[in-house]
C-alpha cells in the first residue's frame, strides 16, 4: 500500500471520531459487518472504492478528503496532467489514479487504472450505479455478473455497477479509463 492510501483509514478514524460518530454506527449505516469494518479503520484490511464512496457520504464528506486529506476546491472545471492524480495501489497488481479528484461534488469518478497479469486478481465488487471501462492498452478481461469480456485498446464496456464485477490484464500490463457513477 503507498503512503497516500496508508491514511486512508486515519482519515476516516479522525472524521468519525471529530463526528462523535461510533464505529458500530458506521459499520451499521455502511451495511459492513463490524469486523470488517474494524479491519478496514485499522488498515489490516483494503477499503473498496464503493465502500469509501459509502463511508464518506456518511460523514459528510468527499472522497478527496479520505484519499488525499485535502478538501476539493473547483468547481467549474478542473485540469489533472499526466502522471499528477492522486494514486493509490489498492492491492499489488492494481492500482488507480484519481483524475477529477480536486473537483467539488463530483457525481462520477474517473479513475486511471494500471494492471499487471502477474499479480492475484482482484476480487469481484459491486457497488450502487453505474460503470463505463475504455482500455487505453493491454487487454482487459472484465467480468460482470458471470460473463467474461475480452476488452482490446479502444474498447468500452457499460455496466450496472450493482451487478459482480472485476477486472484483471490479460497479458502483461494493462491500462483502462473506468468512470464511476454512484450518486444519483
Amino acid at each position: 500500500m503507498n503512503e497516500k492510501a496508508a491514511h486512508v483509514p486515519d482519515r476516516i478514524k479522525e472524521l468519525r471520531e471529530i463526528l462523535e460518530i461510533s464505529a458500530i454506527d458506521l459499520a451499521n449505516d455502511a451495511n459492513i459487518p463490524i469486523e470488517t469494518y474494524n479491519k478496514y479503520e485499522n488498515g489490516e484490511l483494503d477499503i473498496p472504492i464503493s465502500v469509501l464512496y459509502t463511508i464518506a457520504a456518511l460523514l459528510g464528506t468527499d472522497v478527496t478528503v479520505l484519499l488525499t486529506g485535502e478538501e476539493a476546491r473547483m468547481d467549474s472545471a478542473a485540469v489533472c496532467r499526466k502522471g499528477k492524480g492522486v494514486q493509490i495501489e489498492r492491492y499489488p497488481g492494481y492500482e488507480f489514479s484519481s483524475l477529477a479528484y480536486n473537483f467539488k461534488h463530483r457525481t462520477m469518478e474517473p479513475l486511471l487504472v494500471t494492471l499487471d497479469s502477474s499479480k492475484p486478481q482482484a476480487e469481484h465488487v459491486s457497488h450502487y450505479g453505474q460503470e463505463f471501462n475504455f482500455v487505453i492498452e493491454g487487454q482487459v478481461k472484465v467480468t460482470v455478473a458471470k460473463t467474461d469480456h475480452i476488452l482490446n485498446p479502444g474498447d468500452t464496456i457499460y455496466f450496472d455497477a450493482r451487478l459482480p464485477h472485476a477486472q484483471s490484464a490479460v497479458n502483461g500490463l494493462a491500462q483502462f479509463i473506468t468512470i464511476i457513477q454512484e450518486k444519483p
